[in-house]
């Protein structure tokens, strides 16, 4: 399996890099990202991951989020889209 890591910061400030930078991996051919380093996020975390999925699934891949930290898995129940993010790898 072919991956990245989300980096140790996902907030509004480094939304749009982190967010470019995943498009390209993806585009590579990467299948997973580890949110194992992930400690400062807010809400623009979910939306890069869901775009970072979405990306994928238009290559007709699946994007694995590994190690996703408990607050965001929180967060994402809270906006209704857990299922969506925790509903792929949880290693």
């Amino acid at each position: 399996m072919s991956g990245f890591e989300a980096g140790s910061s996902l907030t509004v400030a480094s939304a749009k890099s982190a967010l470019a930078d995943g498009l390209a991996r993806i585009g590579a051919g990467a299948t997973a990202v580890d949110c194992a380093a992930l400690t400062q996020f807010d809400s623009s975390a979910l939306a890069v991951l869901l775009a970072w999925q979405r990306a994928a699934q238009a290559r007709g891949t699946a994007l694995d989020i590994l190690n996703l930290p408990p607050k965001l898995a929180s967060l994402a129940r809270a906006y209704g889209v857990d299922a969506l993010i925790e509903g792929t790898g949880r290693h």
